[in-house]
C-alpha cells in the first residue's frame, strides 16, 4: 500500500471507532430514560468529551493528509466526505447527551406507557438502527444501502409531526405529567435531528463513492471521476 493509502486506512478505522462510540451513546442514553438511571445517563455525559475528542483528532488528521499528499479523485473526495461525516458524528454525539441530560434534570421517572403512546421508543430504535446502516455503508462503500437511509427517515419524520397530538394527549390524560409530556416533545424533536444528520451523512458516502452530489439536488449530478 502506498503512504496515503495507509493514511486514509488509518482514518476510516478512526471515523468508525467514532461510530461506535456515539452510536454506544445512543444506546446507553435511551436504557437510561427508559430505567430512569441517572448514572447511566451522568456516564453518558462525562464519555461526550471522548466524543467531542475524536472529533478534533479526526479533524486534525483529515488537514494532515491534505498538507502532506495533496488527495486527487477518489481520496480527495474521501477526505472531504470525511470532515461531513466527522461533524455530523459529533452532532448525533450530542443528542444523546442532550436525552441524557434531560434524564439527570427531570424528578420524576418517564412513564414507559407514554414513551410508547407517543412513539418515543419505536422512533428511538429506529434512529439508532438508521445510524448503524450508515456504519455499514460506509465500512462496504454500499451506496445502495446509503440511498435506503433517505426513505427511512420518513418513519422519524412522521413521528415528529404527530407528536403535537400524541403529547398533548398524555397532557390531557394526566395534568399533573405536563413536564415529562414536555421532555418527551424535546427528546423527540431531537432525535428527528438524527434522521437529517444521517441524511446528510449518506449523502457523502455516496458522494465519495460514486462521486455524484446529492445535496441541494432534485436529481443525482454526475461529478469528477477517478
Amino acid at each position: 500500500m502506498t503512504p496515503i493509502e495507509n493514511e486514509i486506512g488509518a482514518l476510516k478505522k478512526e471515523l468508525i471507532n467514532m461510530w461506535i462510540l456515539v452510536q454506544s451513546q445512543l444506546n446507553k442514553a435511551r436504557e437510561s430514560m427508559i430505567k430512569f438511571d441517572k448514572d447511566l445517563a451522568r456516564e453518558v455525559l462525562v464519555k461526550e468529551k471522548r466524543v467531542n475528542s475524536f472529533e478534533l483528532k479526526i479533524d486534525r488528521d483529515c488537514e494532515n493528509i491534505f498538507a502532506l499528499f495533496c488527495p486527487v479523485a477518489i481520496d480527495l473526495r474521501f477526505l472531504l466526505a470525511a470532515l461531513k461525516i466527522n461533524t455530523n458524528l459529533e452532532r448525533i454525539g450530542d443528542i444523546a447527551s442532550s436525552v441524557a441530560q434531560y434524564v439527570v434534570d427531570s424528578s420524576v421517572n418517564f412513564d414507559v406507557a407514554a414513551l410508547e403512546s407517543t412513539s418515543l421508543i419505536r422512533m428511538y430504535d429506529e434512529a439508532i438502527n438508521i445510524l448503524i446502516d450508515t456504519r455499514t455503508a460506509f465500512e462496504n462503500e454500499d451506496t445502495a444501502l446509503a440511498r435506503s437511509i433517505f426513505k427511512r427517515d420518513d418513519v422519524l419524520d412522521a413521528i415528529n409531526d404527530n407528536a403535537p397530538v400524541t403529547v398533548a394527549e398524555v397532557i390531557k390524560n394526566d395534568i399533573s405529567s405536563i413536564n415529562e409530556a414536555l421532555f418527551i416533545l424535546s427528546i423527540i424533536r431531537k432525535l428527528e435531528r438524527i434522521g437529517d444528520q444521517s441524511k446528510n451523512i449518506a449523502e457523502e458516502i455516496i458522494f465519495y463513492v460514486e462521486a455524484k452530489i446529492l445535496k441541494h439536488s432534485g436529481s443525482f449530478t454526475k461529478g469528477r471521476q477517478e
